[in-house]
């Protein structure tokens, strides 16, 4: 009871912090005549003081202003961070978009997928969930599979980048958050005797998310399914996957 106290002053506080912040959206000068540079220096600066939203103000104004001034991409790179720090998810991916179409040979390209990626991962985040111990496992990982894809693209097209090797760890634990969710469906068709359909899903994650802790689970459901649908060379087949790669498992003992 103490835990779900502590846990529910939090989310008031967070609404109050999330309240505060949108009133100062208001208080926002307007972006005064200057030069572009000059533009860019109160935008960094913004910037470096976790002002973000006065930064996407000043950027926006630079790239609407000298839409092909000699800092233009760079402009346009900072406008990605900041949507990305603000939250504003929709705007940041637009962006990131925009740019990947209208420069594909820009030598900053592994940035722009790295951010957009980001931003996807961010979207995923429910942080009233989290503390409320809610797990939502079955929401729809849209988001965490175009986040892969991103990351996938700076490994394999990209290598050298300095992104590469956080973008590797990142995938490692998007996949742990796409088996979960293969999971939940496979459950979902279990309850419903679908087992042939929950087979699949098992089989899905063995084959498409190794390694991640789900893929024992995945084993488990699978020996369970094969068994209801008489299917025994399966069976057999996932046992020995399953032995070889967890020997302490429990479904090895029936």
């Amino acid at each position: 009871m103490q835990k779900l106290t502590i846990k529910m002053i939090i989310l008031v506080l967070s609404l109050g912090l999330a309240a505060c912040s949108s009133s100062d959206k208001t208080d926002i000068e307007k972006v005064p005549d200057k030069s572009a540079q000059a533009l860019f220096t109160d935008a960094r600066t913004a910037l470096d003081s976790g002002l973000y939203q006065r930064a996407i103000q000043i950027l926006s104004a630079i790239d609407s202003r000298f839409p092909f001034g000699p800092i233009s991409h760079q402009v346009q790179l900072d406008l990605i961070y900041a949507y990305y720090k603000s939250g504003d998810s929709a705007q940041g991916i637009a962006l990131a978009d925009r740019f990947l179409r209208l420069n594909p040979d820009h030598v900053n390209l592994d940035y722009v997928y790295y951010m957009r990626a980001l931003i996807n991962i961010s979207t995923e985040d429910n942080m009233f969930q989290e503390l409320a111990g809610i797990d939502r496992s079955d929401r729809d990982p849209t988001a965490a599979r175009e986040a892969f894809k991103d990351f996938k693209t700076i490994i394999t097209d990209l290598p050298q980048s300095k992104y590469a090797a956080d973008s590797r760890k990142r995938m490692i634990g998007i996949k742990s958050r796409l088996a979960k969710y293969e999971l939940s469906v496979a459950r979902f068709y279990m309850k419903r005797d679908a087992w042939a359909s929950a087979a699949n899903r098992g089989k899905y994650i063995v084959e498409y998310f190794s390694p991640s802790q789900q893929v024992e689970q995945a084993l488990e459901i699978m020996i369970e399914c094969y068994d209801k649908l008489g299917l025994m060379d399966l069976k057999t087949n996932a046992k020995q996957v399953l032995v070889a790669n967890y020997p302490n498992n429990k479904f090895l003992t029936r």
